[in-house]
């Protein structure tokens, strides 16, 4: 059942940022979700928070998720890992070399607390020299995985954060209902390749609703995680 923190969606502008405030912590973030808002730094706006719901909201369907023959021959070259090395996943995103990058500090300190607390995952992809060349993270409520943020290393790991999708996929097809909500937000041409598409604000809010009824994802424990992605 949605949250209505942030009022009825029907009071909501028509515009993906619907409202901004002074205060941002692990327990505001964690309830924003579950009205389907996600926080996001907004520099006109100094130090206030953004908090956004797409008009469009990105979403990729497990059973459209797209696997070229190339990325399939990517991934045979990596090995992931779940929940290993948040920290380093968490700055491989946050690298300030990255264009547009908006993790700062604070969003850095409150999902690194929501990872502590076990609403937060990461997908890690390794090399075979034992090199982190990519990975994601997101939020795990429910049935919905809210990707957050990911990256490759542009010279060793192609297709890296690919690969890692491909595993949260595989993580997300094992709960018992067969189904989730994979959120990517916006679709960018990066996520499109992969089968990302939009959707109403309604419709993403209607999903959303189910989806965050349904008992919560199990994550495999960091310690056996550790595999390479096989086509199904």
């Amino acid at each position: 059942m949605l949250s209505m923190l942030f009022g009825s969606p029907d009071s909501w502008p028509d515009q993906d940022l619907v409202g901004r405030s002074p205060w941002f912590d692990a327990g505001l973030a964690l309830e924003a979700y579950r009205c389907g808002v996600f926080p996001m730094p907004i520099d006109v706006l100094g130090d206030d928070m953004g908090w956004w719901s797409p008009m469009r909201r990105g979403v990729i369907e497990l059973s459209a998720l797209r696997v070229s023959h190339s990325l399939a021959q990517s991934a045979k070259r990596y090995v992931t890992t779940v929940d290993a090395a948040f920290d380093l996943v968490l700055a491989g995103c946050s690298d300030p070399a990255r264009p547009d990058g908006w993790i700062d500090a604070r969003i850095a300190a409150v999902y690194t607390r929501l990872f502590e607390a076990g609403f937060v995952h990461s997908i890690e992809t390794w090399d075979a020299d034992g090199r982190l060349v990519g990975g994601l993270y997101g939020v795990s409520l429910g049935g919905l995985f809210a990707g957050e943020s990911m990256f490759h290393d542009p010279r060793l790991g192609r297709d890296a954060s690919k690969v890692a999708l491909l595993r949260l996929a595989d993580v997300l097809r094992a709960r018992p209902s067969g189904h989730a909500l994979l959120d990517v937000q916006w679709v960018t041409p990066h996520l499109a390749s992969l089968g990302a598409t939009e959707i109403s604000r309604g419709a993403y809010l209607s999903r959303l609703s189910d989806t965050l009824d349904e008992p919560d994802t199990v994550w495999p424990l960091a310690t056996q995680s550790r595999r390479r992605w096989t086509r199904s």
